[in-house]
This record gives C-alpha cells, sequence and structure tokens, in this order.
C-alpha cells in the first residue's frame, strides 16, 4: 500500500493549488482548475484567492473572466456554499450537487410559504412565481432581485424566521425563489452592480448569460467526474474529506470513489484514497510564504485538518466552521492576518517559524498592503485571531 506522509500532502497542496511560486498559475481560469472551485461567498475572497495563485494579477483580469468572457461562472453547490469555478463545469456541477441543494431549497420555501398564511398551496405558487421570474429576465436580459420584485408580483412578500428571537426577523421571498432558480441550474448570477468587495448582482437566465449548454450529464458520472478532479486536486485524502466537500452520504461518495477506481493508501497512519495513477512521488516545494483570505478553498479544502492546521482551529476557525485569513509557511497554517486601520496588512503569527520565514511573510503582507492599495476586506465570516488586535 502506497504510504504518503505529511511532508509529501503539503508539497502536493503547494504545487496542485499554485501556492509556491514554481508553480504559480498563468490565470485565473487555471488557479480555479488547480483547486476545481474558488470560494465565493465572501466576494473579495475570489480575487485574493487568484491573486495568492497568479502573478501580476488584477482586478480587472478577475472581472474580465467574469462578466467579459464569462470563462468563470458563480454558482450554488457544494455544501450550498457559492463557488466560482470554469464555466465548462456547470452541467457537472449541476448534476453531482447543486440538484441536490435546490430539491432542499424548494421544500423549505414551500413549507415557509405556507406557513406564514402566504399561499395555501406553496408548490403551485413557486412553480407560477419561477414561470414569471424567468419570463422576466427573458425579457430584459439582466435584472436585480429589487427590480424583479418590482415588476414580478409573486414575488413580494416576506415569511418570519425566528419569531421571538432577537435575531429573527422578516425574509423577503423573491431572493429565495432566485435561490432555488439558481441552485435548479435555471439562472446565474450575472453582472455585479457593487465593487470587487461587494456583492451586488444582477441576475439572468444561464443560456442568456453563458449561451447554449451541454445536457448535463447524468447524476452518477456527474458525481464521478468531479470527485475525480477534486481528489487529483486535495488528494490524497480520507473518505470523511470528500463527504465533507462534496456535502453528500457516504453511500455516494463511496460510489463516486469505485466509478473513478480510487485505491487504499497509507495517510501517516491513517487509511485513505487517491488517483490509482496519481500514486508517484511528488518532489519537495523550497519552503515559501503565501497569504490567504477568509474562506480560501486550500483553507476549506478537507474535514481532518491536522496535518496543516496543527493546533490552530480555535485562533482561525469559527463555531460554524468557517476558516479566516490565514498565513502559511511552508505548506501549513502558522497565523493569521488583519488589516490596520488605514488598509495595512499585519500578520498575526501563532508558531515561531524563525527569522527567515517570518521575513519572508512580511514581504508578502508588504506585497498585499501595496496591491490592496488602502481597500479594507471586512470578512463575512471573521475569525477570532482577526478579531485581536495582536
Amino acid at each position: 500500500m502506497r504510504t504518503f506522509d505529511v511532508a509529501e500532502r503539503r508539497a502536493r497542496l503547494s504545487r496542485r493549488h499554485h501556492l509556491s511560486p514554481a508553480d504559480r498559475a498563468t490565470d485565473v481560469l487555471q488557479a480555479s482548475d488547480g483547486v476545481v472551485c474558488l470560494h465565493a461567498t465572501d466576494p473579495a475572497s475570489v480575487y485574493l484567492s487568484a491573486w495568492a495563485r497568479v502573478d501580476g494579477l488584477s482586478v480587472a483580469d478577475v472581472d474580465k473572466a467574469l462578466y467579459a468572457d464569462r470563462s468563470l461562472v458563480k454558482h450554488l453547490c457544494m455544501r450550498r456554499t457559492l463557488f466560482v469555478f470554469r464555466s465548462e463545469l456547470l452541467g457537472v456541477v449541476q448534476a453531482a450537487a447543486s440538484e441536490r441543494v435546490a430539491a432542499q431549497e424548494r421544500r423549505r420555501l414551500v413549507k415557509d410559504v405556507e406557513r406564514a398564511g402566504l399561499f395555501e398551496d406553496g408548490a403551485a405558487w413557486l412553480a407560477e412565481a419561477s414561470r414569471a421570474t424567468l419570463d422576466e429576465l427573458h425579457a430584459r436580459g439582466e435584472a436585480t432581485s429589487t427590480e424583479l420584485r418590482q415588476t414580478v408580483e409573486l414575488l413580494q412578500g416576506s415569511t418570519v424566521y425566528a419569531p421571538g428571537k432577537a435575531y429573527g426577523g422578516e425574509a423577503p421571498i423573491g431572493p429565495r425563489v432566485l435561490t432555488t432558480l439558481s441552485a435548479g441550474g435555471h439562472v446565474v448570477r450575472a453582472s455585479n452592480k457593487g465593487g470587487w468587495t461587494t456583492s451586488r448582482p444582477t441576475w439572468a437566465t444561464t443560456s442568456y448569460w453563458l449561451g447554449a449548454t451541454p445536457e448535463p450529464p447524468a447524476e452518477g458520472a456527474a458525481r464521478a467526474e468531479l470527485v475525480r478532479r477534486w481528489l487529483y486536486a486535495f488528494g490524497p485524502a480520507t473518505e470523511a474529506d470528500l463527504k465533507w466537500w462534496l456535502g453528500s452520504t457516504l453511500t455516494a461518495v463511496r460510489a463516486a470513489l469505485a466509478d473513478v477506481g480510487a485505491v487504499e493508501v497509507d495517510l501517516h497512519g491513517r487509511p485513505g484514497v487517491a488517483l490509482p495513477d496519481d500514486l508517484d512521488p511528488v518532489d519537495p516545494v523550497a519552503p515559501y510564504a503565501v497569504l490567504l483570505p477568509a474562506l480560501d478553498p486550500t483553507t476549506m479544502g478537507w474535514f481532518e485538518r491536522e496535518w496543516y492546521l496543527g493546533r490552530h482551529r480555535a485562533q482561525l476557525f469559527d463555531t460554524n466552521g468557517n476558516g479566516g485569513m490565514t498565513a502559511w509557511w511552508d505548506g501549513r497554517i502558522v497565523g493569521g492576518w488583519r488589516q490596520t486601520d488605514d488598509g495595512e496588512v499585519r500578520l498575526q503569527l501563532l508558531a515561531d517559524v524563525g527569522a527567515e520565514a517570518t521575513g519572508q511573510l512580511e514581504a508578502e503582507a508588504a506585497r498585499l498592503s501595496e496591491w490592496l492599495a488602502g481597500v479594507r476586506i471586512a470578512p463575512r465570516f471573521p475569525s477570532p485571531l482577526s478579531k485581536t488586535r495582536a
């Protein structure tokens, strides 16, 4: 049985995720492919994750891929999370993960509108509201959620969540209809009316934004293709890692692993899996420094993270498992970073990495400060460490 030690796993991570300087991606599309997809819950993280992987990248380069070339698309998929990935993958991701999310969203919305007394037959309302929304988008091309609610009467109204709780309130149903349509593959987030650190999307039908797309593959074939891509980028890994990332069942994960012919391997004393043609040793990587944003796909890529996270989970992840801004040295997390009030990037090291590593990390902080040019990044889920002034 092939054995992978921690050093080799970190070297694979460094090369395949385009983090080491010698293995940087040529553009944002290749950077996305290297980790299958980029996290997009925080809009700024798409740009910062790409910046860490592509030398000389500008905000305009990412905007061009997202909004002009449309070679990248934003989509709700694994774990009901918003991701960015190459547009050609949409059918695969849709069949492998998004259909499951869409079914869950439809059930919740139907139940909530019926409970709120808005519509007696929630399923019939949702079908009619969806058709009206798609008709409006066909006529307009693109529209914001607010614009659609002003013209599509069936999108008006709100439900109440967490009644009696301090954090409760009203939730408009219009955006939730768009969420079900998005997860179902019918619409996509199109242009962005805000800056690159904010999310103010217009919506468009998938065919309008991306043109004709091929029929999605069958669910099993799609899941196997997505698992193959993930296992190349993140493997060797454990079944628990893949189950968490995919947001699926262990039965589905094991079926996909069988479909790709995954083989059992030893992960420094624990059982793991790898692609059968991906067992050759990886050359060591020269030590390097990199700063990654909150929710970066490398930080979030595995469920079992001790081999690259060490003892820093409590400082760098919130209680819901959202990873914050991280500082890496030689393929492992050694701390985090934050910005001062004037936008300067400051390190928050949690490990003594020595003078050479500290110097390289400080150089990366200076490089990121220069690139941001005073733009302030406000993570949606800040880590406990980033809230401190240390």
